[in-house]
């Protein structure tokens, strides 16, 4: 009995029309047998949940550099939110909620040990520049599965390689920019969601920044909790969505403006607070040591666990040690070969 056939024909019956089809997938990289039991990208969700690099993101840094509290986020609880909020729009919107969710647990994977701050010193540092959505593709293009990858789908690769905004709009006319499928446009949309309000509230636990520090007219829009925040927003999408025929995932301006305030008012008051930017200037030092020592010693980098593919140049294949470590793991490697260690007394 092939139960993925059945899943595909309810698909075409519950889908919208705008929503992506798992029968309608176009493909893979590389022809593989496809699951029994599980439409493309159910089985593509699976394969990045079962992935080493997924597990690592409980040890990577969200916003506070190795916190010691135990409510503070980490990149492995973003994704999960992301993951939660997107496929509450994707229900009931009737989209693809198995593509939505493949593409937001796989969206951060390349993301470097100590935020941003990482990936700021690997752009640095590398001839052709770094950014972590270019190595989450890398991750399950190559380096997943001992360097055979993961073999995903077009539609989740594109909405991993797409989902970033940096700095810029929610939405752009580009289609280099955009990811092609509504799937990854709600993505895209609710990385930013989840990654305001948590950084907000984990810099209100802090003791960083205090509520009435944020600017009234944020708050007026969005709310003046964490929960309140999120199903405005959250409802917004749903609402201003529903009202252009579900053909694209979209905001009201007045929200959408208040969510890149509240964005950019983060950039200044929170990540760039001197507190926080001093430990991640000390993060910095490590991976700029660590990336010296292994790129003059091949052997040293196979020995500590990485990979030289002699396809890849030298500094590549230290940037993909580098960029799959863990805060304690960087942490501790840099403690063993930078600094002097204890006699040990037998």
């Amino acid at each position: 009995m092939n139960l993925r056939k059945i899943l595909e024909e309810r698909e075409s019956l519950y889908l919208g029309p705008y929503a992506s089809f798992s029968a309608r997938s176009k493909g893979r990289q590389v022809r593989e047998d496809e699951c029994l039991v599980r439409t493309v990208f159910q089985h593509d969700r699976d394969k990045i949940l079962h992935s080493k690099s997924f597990r690592r993101l409980k040890h990577k840094t969200q916003v506070f550099l190795a916190p010691e509290g135990d409510h503070y986020r980490t990149r492995l609880t973003h994704t999960l939110e992301v993951s939660q909020i997107a496929r509450t729009v994707a229900r009931a919107l009737a989209l693809n909620e198995d593509l939505t969710e493949a593409i937001a647990l796989g969206h951060d994977l390349g993301h470097t040990p100590f935020g941003h701050a990482g990936e700021r010193v690997l752009n640095e540092l590398m001839p052709e520049g770094f950014h972590h959505v270019r190595q989450s593709l890398r991750v399950v293009d190559i380096l997943e599965k001992g360097g055979e990858g993961l073999n995903l789908t077009w539609e989740v690769r594109d909405g991993i390689i797409k989902h970033s905004k940096g700095g810029g709009p929610l939405h752009s006319d580009d289609p280099e920019v955009m990811p092609g499928t509504l799937e990854g446009h709600l993505v895209r949309r609710c990385d930013m969601i989840a990654y305001v309000n948590h950084d907000l509230d984990d810099a209100q636990r802090a003791g960083v920044i205090a509520l009435d520090d944020v600017p009234p007219a944020i708050l007026e829009v969005l709310g003046t909790t964490h929960g309140r925040r999120i199903d405005t927003m959250v409802k917004d999408m749903i609402g201003c969505s529903l009202a252009v025929g579900g053909t694209r995932i979209c905001q009201s301006p007045a929200v959408e403006e208040a969510i890149l305030a509240l964005r950019d008012w983060l950039y200044s008051h929170v990540y760039q607070e001197p507190r926080v930017a001093a430990e991640f200037d000390k993060a910095s030092r490590i991976l700029r040591e660590l990336y010296g020592f292994f790129r003059q010693d091949e052997a040293a980098l196979i020995r500590f666990g990485g990979r030289r593919n002699p396809t890849d140049s030298m500094e590549v294949c230290v940037a993909d040690f580098l960029a799959g470590m863990t805060d304690r793991f960087a942490m501790n490697l840099y403690q063993r070969l930078f600094l002097p260690q204890p006699w040990k007394i037998l």
